[in-house]
């Protein structure tokens, strides 16, 4: 048995499933996930099996003697950095904005969400964009990451250098931009890119496809 499993929806919409996923995928942990497919009459029913929330992404680790189970992308994440501390910045002041940033990214931007759903091989672009919020948000999110990047990025290509949870909660947005293709910092498009070539976004992109 491996040391996790991450119970993930399809890989195509479920934007809060990418998130843990990544995390998970640079700890180099031992894991599987496991697929439900969403969309479906039968999801609800399926999910509920084993999640308290009834949603996905949940979390089950093997490791104790009695398993762990986690619920919600940012609490899977932040479970996760207690055994894999390096998965926040190991500065105080860059955990401490990591740690909003990836809040902020948690609870907010519903405008852009519901108006540019994550759909990872699509190409729609400028779809969404004019709904109402949705420039506020996109011009929110492009502050994010050039301020980051600014302050806490000299270490490497990711917000805070290397590699961490703000970065994996921000891939569902890089997916999100490339679909739709909003006008972007060319720092934000940097970071987008950097985003795209993840090992561990490239890992999920391959798996989406043999669901396909």
């Amino acid at each position: 048995m491996t040391d996790f499993t991450l119970h993930i929806g399809t890989r195509i919409w479920s934007s809060w499933s990418l998130r843990p996923f990544m995390a998970l995928a640079a700890t180099g942990a031992d894991f599987d996930a496991v697929v439900t497919p969403l969309r479906s009459p039968a999801t609800k029913a399926a999910i509920t099996r084993f999640s308290p929330s009834g949603l996905v992404p949940v979390l089950v680790d093997h490791r104790p003697e009695e398993p762990v189970t986690v619920w919600d992308s940012l609490a899977i994440c932040e479970y996760l950095a207690e055994s894999f501390p390096d998965l926040w910045p190991r500065d105080a002041a860059a955990r401490a904005i990591a740690r909003a940033v990836s809040a902020e990214m948690h609870a907010g931007f519903r405008s852009m969400r519901m108006a540019m759903p994550m759909d990872l091989f699509a190409a729609r672009p400028g779809e969404g964009l004019d709904a109402e919020g949705v420039e506020t948000d996109i011009q929110r999110i492009d502050a994010i990451f050039a301020d980051c990047r600014s302050r806490f990025g000299a270490g490497g290509p990711y917000l805070f250098g290397r590699f961490c949870i703000a970065d994996a909660m921000f891939a569902p947005v890089a997916s999100r931009f490339r679909t739709y293709g909003p006008t972007l910092s060319d720092a934000s498009e940097a970071y987008v890119a950097t985003l795209l070539a993840d090992p561990g976004f490239k890992a999920w992109e391959e798996a989406a496809l043999k669901e396909m």
